[in-house]
């Protein structure tokens, strides 16, 4: 067990401890770290100015990946599993959006949604109607974000694919004989069956959404006209804080503002709430059943 137990104590344990470390400290990176208390969490939750609106666009952010993940990619998982025909081909062209590096893919999303020259709003001028300004628009840039991100959730649409493939047919033939419709058979053969694997889908789905960083860095450098995806703050969060989530603020403080203390108290918060979600969302299942074999 030795190279597990290193392996878990150098990327895990240590940077865990010292995360909780810097976060009781004044520390920009290149001096000492002062011990402050609890001062960096006082200042977190009291006077923090953009605090509450990443912590809002990442629960905005957070709910519609997970319901736009897991109702997506279970209804394309039903609709391959009916195809006889090509399935293998119509089975890899669902998928190939999740090999994309984020970057490329939050790039290719600016530009076909470009409000001037992209072409989603040049078919909707042919077609009379007026495109919106999608990124640039404070309104449309979470929406934006969450069709990119349902766009790249191929591997979750092949995971459920794996797991609709392996309920047994049997099941299916002995409800339709009994005379069961289709939402019926759905309901009390399909979901029971494939539970286990929702549940890894939208506590996957729920961390996606608490980390939700480069797309939303890249989307809003782009969409603002800046060169720098990533080093530029003026882009943060474009439109007016409308793409701003926690870890881009957590970044922010920690690497171009070198409050690494304060980064620290957000990232040990952020590990809280997702620690959180994960256990609370198991516990429930468990005591409702779900998952559970007879």
């Amino acid at each position: 067990m030795s190279p597990w137990i290193i392996g878990f104590g150098v990327f895990f344990a240590y940077p865990l401890l010292a995360t909780v470390f810097y976060s009781f400290t004044s520390y920009d990176l290149i001096n000492e770290p002062v011990f402050i208390g609890v001062r960096n969490y006082v200042f977190m939750f009291t006077q923090d100015p953009l605090i509450l609106v990443s912590i809002r666009n990442t629960v905005y952010l957070v709910v519609a990946i997970t319901v736009g993940r897991v109702v997506f990619g279970l209804l394309t998982a039903m609709v391959l599993t009916k195809i006889k025909r090509g399935a293998g081909v119509f089975r890899t062209l669902f998928y190939l959006p999740a090999l994309a590096p984020p970057v490329a893919a939050a790039l290719a999303f600016v530009f076909l949604f470009n409000p001037g020259t992209g072409p989603v709003n040049q078919v909707l001028a042919a077609l009379g109607v007026d495109g919106p300004l999608w990124f640039n628009d404070p309104a449309l840039a979470k929406p934006a974000l969450t069709v990119l991100a349902l766009w790249a959730s191929g591997e979750i649409m092949v995971i459920l694919l794996a797991a609709l493939l392996d309920v047994p047919a049997d099941y299916y033939e002995a409800a339709a004989l009994d005379g069961a419709g289709a939402w019926t058979r759905f309901w009390h053969i399909t979901l029971p069956s494939i539970s286990p694997v929702l549940l890894f889908a939208v506590v996957n789905s729920i961390i996606v959404g608490l980390q939700y960083f480069t797309e939303a860095v890249v989307a809003g450098a782009v969409a603002s006209g800046s060169s720098d995806a990533v080093g530029n703050t003026a882009s943060l969060g474009y439109p007016d804080n409308s793409t701003l989530t926690f870890p881009m603020w957590l970044y922010e403080q920690g690497f171009h503002s070198y409050n690494m203390g304060y980064a620290s108290t957000m990232a040990i918060v952020l590990f809280i709430v997702s620690a959180a979600f994960t256990i609370i969302l198991v516990r429930r299942m468990r005591v409702s059943g779900v998952g559970e074999e007879d």
